[in-house]
Protein backbone atom coordinates (compact mmCIF):
# COMPACT_ATOMS: atom_id res chain seq x y z
CA UNK A 1 0.00 0.00 0.00
CA UNK A 2 3.00 2.27 0.42
CA UNK A 3 3.43 2.30 -3.37
CA UNK A 4 -0.07 3.68 -3.72
CA UNK A 5 0.80 6.63 -1.48
CA UNK A 6 3.99 7.33 -3.44
CA UNK A 7 2.11 7.11 -6.73
CA UNK A 8 -0.45 9.69 -5.54
CA UNK A 9 1.42 12.08 -3.21
CA UNK A 10 -1.47 14.59 -3.14
CA UNK A 11 -3.81 12.01 -1.65
CA UNK A 12 -3.78 11.79 2.13
CA UNK A 13 -3.38 8.18 3.26
CA UNK A 14 -3.48 6.49 6.63
CA UNK A 15 -2.56 2.97 7.63
CA UNK A 16 -4.90 1.27 10.15
CA UNK A 17 -5.28 -2.15 11.72
CA UNK A 18 -8.57 -3.82 10.82
CA UNK A 19 -9.90 -3.67 14.39
CA UNK A 20 -9.25 0.07 14.61
CA UNK A 21 -10.74 0.62 11.18
CA UNK A 22 -13.83 -1.38 12.21
CA UNK A 23 -14.34 0.84 15.24
CA UNK A 24 -13.95 3.96 13.12
CA UNK A 25 -16.44 2.62 10.55
CA UNK A 26 -19.01 2.57 13.33
CA UNK A 27 -18.05 5.74 15.19
CA UNK A 28 -17.09 8.02 12.31
CA UNK A 29 -17.76 6.49 8.88
CA UNK A 30 -17.52 9.89 7.14
CA UNK A 31 -13.75 9.84 7.56
CA UNK A 32 -13.49 7.09 4.94
CA UNK A 33 -13.74 7.82 1.26
CA UNK A 34 -11.73 4.94 -0.22
CA UNK A 35 -10.37 1.88 1.56
CA UNK A 36 -7.58 -0.23 0.11
CA UNK A 37 -7.05 -3.51 1.90
CA UNK A 38 -6.25 -7.19 1.59
CA UNK A 39 -9.05 -9.59 0.69
CA UNK A 40 -9.48 -10.91 4.26
CA UNK A 41 -9.62 -7.50 5.91
CA UNK A 42 -11.75 -6.16 3.08
CA UNK A 43 -14.24 -8.95 3.71
CA UNK A 44 -14.42 -8.06 7.40
CA UNK A 45 -14.93 -4.36 6.69
CA UNK A 46 -17.50 -4.85 3.93
CA UNK A 47 -19.56 -7.16 6.12
CA UNK A 48 -19.48 -4.54 8.87
CA UNK A 49 -20.40 -1.81 6.38
CA UNK A 50 -23.30 -3.90 5.11
CA UNK A 51 -24.62 -4.36 8.63
CA UNK A 52 -24.39 -0.62 9.27
CA UNK A 53 -26.19 0.16 6.00
CA UNK A 54 -29.09 -2.19 6.66
CA UNK A 55 -28.01 -5.71 5.81
CA UNK A 56 -26.03 -7.95 3.52
CA UNK A 57 -28.66 -7.72 0.80
CA UNK A 58 -27.74 -4.08 0.18
CA UNK A 59 -23.97 -4.40 -0.16
CA UNK A 60 -22.49 -4.36 -3.65
CA UNK A 61 -18.82 -4.83 -4.30
CA UNK A 62 -16.29 -4.33 -7.04
CA UNK A 63 -12.78 -5.68 -7.46
CA UNK A 64 -11.38 -3.23 -9.97
CA UNK A 65 -8.37 -3.46 -12.20
CA UNK A 66 -8.06 0.19 -13.24
CA UNK A 67 -5.36 -0.60 -15.80
CA UNK A 68 -7.82 -3.09 -17.36
CA UNK A 69 -4.98 -5.59 -17.78
CA UNK A 70 -7.10 -8.18 -16.02
CA UNK A 71 -10.89 -8.44 -15.73
CA UNK A 72 -12.69 -6.57 -12.98
CA UNK A 73 -15.44 -8.28 -11.00
CA UNK A 74 -18.74 -6.84 -9.81
CA UNK A 75 -20.78 -8.79 -7.28
CA UNK A 76 -22.76 -8.58 -4.07
CA UNK A 77 -20.52 -9.05 -1.04
CA UNK A 78 -22.73 -11.73 0.48
CA UNK A 79 -22.25 -15.41 -0.21
CA UNK A 80 -24.60 -17.86 -1.85
CA UNK A 81 -26.91 -18.22 1.20
CA UNK A 82 -27.76 -21.91 0.70
CA UNK A 83 -30.17 -21.74 3.66
CA UNK A 84 -32.58 -19.60 1.63
CA UNK A 85 -31.82 -20.91 -1.88
CA UNK A 86 -34.95 -21.57 -3.91
CA UNK A 87 -37.28 -19.89 -1.42
CA UNK A 88 -37.61 -16.63 -3.38
CA UNK A 89 -36.80 -14.50 -0.35
CA UNK A 90 -33.26 -13.40 -1.24
CA UNK A 91 -32.74 -9.67 -1.61
CA UNK A 92 -31.39 -9.00 -5.13
CA UNK A 93 -30.52 -5.33 -4.55
CA UNK A 94 -26.80 -5.94 -3.98
CA UNK A 95 -26.62 -7.77 -7.31
CA UNK A 96 -28.52 -4.97 -9.03
CA UNK A 97 -26.28 -2.36 -7.37
CA UNK A 98 -23.27 -4.28 -8.70
CA UNK A 99 -24.70 -3.82 -12.20
CA UNK A 100 -24.75 -0.07 -11.57
CA UNK A 101 -21.06 -0.17 -10.59
CA UNK A 102 -20.23 -2.20 -13.69
CA UNK A 103 -22.05 0.26 -15.94
CA UNK A 104 -20.09 3.13 -14.38
CA UNK A 105 -16.81 1.27 -14.89
CA UNK A 106 -17.59 0.68 -18.56
CA UNK A 107 -18.33 4.36 -19.13
CA UNK A 108 -22.12 4.08 -19.07
CA UNK A 109 -22.54 6.43 -16.10
CA UNK A 110 -26.02 7.57 -17.21
CA UNK A 111 -27.30 4.01 -16.94
CA UNK A 112 -25.36 3.39 -13.73
CA UNK A 113 -27.07 6.43 -12.18
CA UNK A 114 -30.48 5.29 -13.44
CA UNK A 115 -30.05 1.84 -11.87
CA UNK A 116 -28.88 3.36 -8.58
CA UNK A 117 -31.77 5.85 -8.61
CA UNK A 118 -34.20 2.96 -9.17
CA UNK A 119 -32.83 1.21 -6.08
CA UNK A 120 -33.19 4.43 -4.06
CA UNK A 121 -36.76 4.94 -5.29
CA UNK A 122 -37.69 1.38 -4.39
CA UNK A 123 -36.29 1.77 -0.87
CA UNK A 124 -38.00 5.14 -0.32
CA UNK A 125 -41.37 3.95 -1.62
CA UNK A 126 -41.21 0.82 0.60
CA UNK A 127 -43.89 -0.91 -1.49
CA UNK A 128 -41.84 -3.90 -2.61
CA UNK A 129 -39.34 -5.11 -0.03
CA UNK A 130 -37.96 -8.56 0.74
CA UNK A 131 -38.25 -10.01 4.27
CA UNK A 132 -34.76 -8.82 5.31
CA UNK A 133 -35.98 -5.26 4.72
CA UNK A 134 -39.26 -5.75 6.59
CA UNK A 135 -41.40 -6.63 3.58
CA UNK A 136 -43.07 -9.71 2.18
CA UNK A 137 -42.01 -9.49 -1.48
CA UNK A 138 -40.33 -12.36 -3.27
CA UNK A 139 -36.99 -11.95 -5.03
CA UNK A 140 -38.67 -11.83 -8.44
CA UNK A 141 -41.18 -9.22 -7.25
CA UNK A 142 -38.37 -6.91 -6.24
CA UNK A 143 -36.58 -7.40 -9.57
CA UNK A 144 -39.79 -6.63 -11.45
CA UNK A 145 -40.35 -3.53 -9.31
CA UNK A 146 -36.88 -2.24 -10.23
CA UNK A 147 -37.64 -2.81 -13.92
CA UNK A 148 -40.93 -0.94 -13.57
CA UNK A 149 -39.15 2.01 -11.92
CA UNK A 150 -36.57 2.05 -14.73
CA UNK A 151 -39.39 2.20 -17.29
CA UNK A 152 -40.92 5.34 -15.73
Amino acid sequence: FAELGREYPDVKTQKLLVDAASMMFVKNPKRFEVVVTSNLFGDILTDLGAAIAGGMGLAAGANLNPERKYPSMFEPIHGSAPDIAGKGIANPLASIWSVSQMLDFFGKEDWGKRVLAAIETLLVEKKTLTPDLGGTAKTQDLGEAILEILRR
